[in-house]
């Protein structure tokens, strides 16, 4: 059995990897910044209102954050709110 005295690479190795920045799941989530642009930032863009950002917002998410199916029935929910909206 050989043994290895650690070297100060290594330490730097262990601490870049322990102290590397966590995802900031309150302000810039992963799960919505896929694809270059933060949902966030492309629904104000569009100005669209509360029930087609919401929209918006859970069909994007859906492939990401591992809730596919229930982030689009959320989408259906807020899209048919939408329309009744319209209807008056």
């Amino acid at each position: 059995m050989t043994s290895r005295t650690t070297t100060p690479e290594d330490i730097k190795k262990i601490r870049e990897h322990w102290e590397a920045p966590k995802a900031d799941m309150v302000n810039h989530p992963p799960h919505y910044k896929t694809g270059g642009i933060e949902t966030i930032d492309y629904i104000e863009a569009k100005e669209l209102d509360f029930h087609l950002g919401n929209a918006v917002k859970y069909i994007s998410r859906a492939e990401h954050k591992g809730t596919y199916e229930q982030d689009l029935q959320k989408a259906i929910w807020y899209l048919n709110r939408a329309i009744e909206k319209k209807k008056g």
